[in-house]
């Protein structure tokens, strides 16, 4: 795959083509940036620290709070830095990387939900079975698989992007090095670039939300099962936190590769983007800290130690 590009940089369009709302952008993307990372952190924290959330459900949440963390950073954090600099370049190898990063880590979100749902289907439809079947030798192979498996689409995508040639440095019209942003700037045949994307995009996003489909369609049949109420409002409760995250995580990300993209009002396509990368890892924490009984205790607790140890 010998890249024959001559271009050594890319213009990034950023949030906005308007320098004013760009200033006040960065400082409402900025602070988002930084919830974000201190929610996730402390969700990996009170994980990490409270035994009773030693659990596969909760193993698997610390590391969807990781990949929430890195595909914000991959994208926020640069556009950030064009922002303060006034520097609205990417480099191609930047871009490139950027592209991998962002492309792994979206991935790695859905496989987690998705695990995370058959996680919830065993729990409440196979309870007995549940020790044997969610065992710490099946999560650690579940969690190889998806890092393996992503990784491998995003390092597919991103070798196909290299061997591609770029006369001219063009605009992104992006905040970040989004691969149908990149492709467009293309003097190349980008035919197998895009039957790739095709193929791998629609793998990677409809398996998993058919699987997390599929689970709970058995889990509201086992919770309709249920004869009192008290027992299926209590097992329902336990996946009302995973399903919010999902019904976000979704709504966002089909509303931005599913739909057509808008010619029009590249605003609009851009901000459906940013819902996905920004907002989505943001709301996670406060989804889970506020509808989880036992994540809102071990947070509490977790706090209340660190500021036992600081006094």
């Amino acid at each position: 795959m010998e890249n024959q590009s001559s271009v050594s940089e890319f213009f990034l369009r950023g949030i906005s083509g308007f320098p004013e709302q760009q200033q006040l952008l960065y400082g409402l993307f900025l602070c988002m940036y930084l919830v974000t990372l201190t929610g996730n952190v402390l969700i990996i924290l009170a994980i990490g620290s409270d035994p009773h959330l030693h659990t596969p459900m909760y193993f698997f949440l610390a590391n969807l709070s990781f990949a929430d963390m890195g595909l914000i950073s991959s994208t926020v954090t640069k556009m950030l830095f064009n922002v303060q600099t006034q520097c609205h370049t990417i480099s191609y190898t930047g871009c490139l990387t950027q592209m991998y990063f962002f492309m792994m880590f979206g991935d790695l979100d859905s496989f987690f939900l998705a695990v995370m749902a058959y996680d919830r289907y065993v729990a409440i439809c196979r309870p007995l079975h549940y020790s044997t079947i969610m065992s710490t030798r099946f999560c650690g192979l579940m969690l190889a698989l998806c890092w393996v498996f992503t990784n491998v689409v995003a390092l597919t995508h991103t070798l196909l992007m290299a061997r591609l040639s770029f006369c001219v440095a063009g605009e992104i019209a992006h905040f970040f090095c989004d691969i149908t942003s990149v492709l467009k700037l293309s003097c190349s045949d980008t035919h197998v670039n895009e039957l790739v994307l095709s193929g791998f995009g629609g793998t990677v996003l409809m398996v998993p939300f058919v699987c997390i489909v599929i689970s709970y369609v058995h889990i509201a049949f086992a919770v309709l099962r249920v004869k009192t109420s008290g027992g299926s409002s209590k097992a329902f409760s336990t996946c009302s936190s995973h399903l919010c995250v999902v019904c976000v995580f979704y709504g966002t990300l089909f509303s931005v590769y599913l739909f057509p993209p808008s010619v029009e009002s590249t605003e609009k396509d851009v901000a459906a983007a940013a819902m996905y990368t920004v907002v989505t890892p943001m709301l996670n924490p406060f989804i889970y800290s506020l509808r989880n009984k036992d994540m809102k205790g071990a947070l509490k607790r977790l706090l209340c130690h660190r500021r036992i140890f600081s006094s």
